[in-house]
């Protein structure tokens, strides 16, 4: 019904570099928990980090579900770097496209598409999660500068060697005795701002996540990305497109891990037969199969509906409690089938056990998807 020659093309492309480049790299990078700024660069080079954008700005020109395609590929072989891709696309260069002035889009989206750089979005706060408003981050406007004070945590691709900048949500005055919330813009290299490396993750150990420090950190007032107040809009409008390529890591993840299984219980001999033929395992794998058919069905509708400018938050918060759910369902079930060897490292199902976790959580843990779709059915 979605799926065109377009879209088969991407997916063959981005799976063939998947397994090819990043697979043989893969783990060792997990375990030296380090980013890899080449196997971003050859990302750039095929094209995926501005797939979505107009070609005026550099970008691919291409709809929604072939970049979810792609997440769903590089999630098939590595979390870590669907996440870079994932992150940079719908957290960094969306809201810049979707909000930005011309002159903020000519300035910034032409590098951000090429991989030049990376972009990241400063939203989480230390005490601030899913209470977005409970942030604590202030912008003072101040002789035409936005002066800056706060931190943010937990932020993806906020420093790399090749982090250009950050759009940041903070507090801008109050209005009615609520906060006000405004978007800015803080390139990396400016005073009174620094970003710090997190370690010691369970997951998506090799990319990047940060933390980020403003120290009255002055920008100039046309760094403000779309309307003073609107930030909350910003936010809430990003995180929709960005559910669906969390949704894509949970889907990749779980065909990645669903294949690791299926193969493995075919080799796997006990009673002296492949444990596949055993009905214990064989549905288990008929399970994880129809799961993974229904999420890339659901993901793909909520693609659909964004494409052809309909509403999809609905389909949106859907497919990421659902993706990420079965994600975590499907490695349960894929690391049960190899047994004591799907404790061990050498085994890659043993990393997808660990990198499905986050995906409960980031962009709105499944708590939040499920109040997000009691809204729209009117609860």
């Amino acid at each position: 019904m979605y799926i065109t020659e377009q879209h088969e093309m991407v997916r063959n492309s981005v799976r063939d570099f998947a397994e090819t480049v990043i697979k043989p790299v893969a783990r060792e990078l997990d375990k030296q928990e380090k980013f890899s700024l080449a196997l971003t660069r050859q990302m750039a080079e095929m094209g995926l980090c501005g797939m979505t954008i107009a070609e005026e700005y550099g970008g691919q020109g291409m709809d929604n579900l072939s970049y979810i395609i792609a997440v769903e590929e590089l999630a098939r072989i590595d979390g870590s770097q669907a996440a870079t891709i994932a992150a940079h696309n719908s957290l960094g260069v969306g809201p810049l496209d979707n909000f930005g002035t011309q002159q903020q889009k000519e300035k910034y989206l032409p590098a951000l598409c090429s991989g030049e750089a990376l972009w990241a979005f400063g939203l989480t706060e230390p005490e601030a999660g899913s209470d977005s408003r409970g942030s604590k981050t202030t912008a003072k406007l101040k002789d035409g500068k936005w002066i800056i004070n706060g931190s943010k945590i937990f932020i993806t691709n906020g420093a790399t060697e090749i982090t250009a900048g950050t759009t940041v949500q903070a507090v801008s005055g109050e209005k009615g005795g609520e906060k006000e919330f405004s978007t800015i813009i803080v390139e990396s290299n400016t005073p009174g701002f620094e970003a710090s490396e997190m370690h010691d993750k369970m997951c998506w150990r090799a990319s990047n996540t940060s933390q980020l420090f403003f120290d009255n950190c002055e920008v100039p007032e046309d760094n403000l990305l779309g309307e003073r107040g609107q930030g909350s809009k910003i936010m809430l409008k990003t995180l929709d497109s960005g559910r669906l390529s969390i949704a894509a890591m949970g889907l990749g993840l779980a065909q990645g891990a669903y294949e690791m299984a299926l193969a493995y219980a075919k080799e796997r001999q006990q009673f002296g037969k492949p444990i596949s033929k055993f009905q214990a395992i064989a549905f288990k794998l008929a399970d994880m199969a129809t799961k993974i058919e229904l999420a890339r069905n659901l993901l793909y509708k909520a693609c659909w509906l964004k494409d052809n400018d309909q509403p999809f938050g609905k389909e949106a918060a859907m497919s990421k409690l659902y993706c990420s759910e079965i994600a975590k369902e499907v490695a349960d079930d894929a690391v049960q089938i190899h047994g004591g060897y799907g404790l061990m490292e050498e085994y890659d199902i043993e990393r997808f056990y660990r990198d499905q976790r986050i995906l409960q959580i980031g962009e709105g843990t499944s708590e939040i998807q499920r109040m997000v779709i009691s809204r729209h059915i009117g609860c």
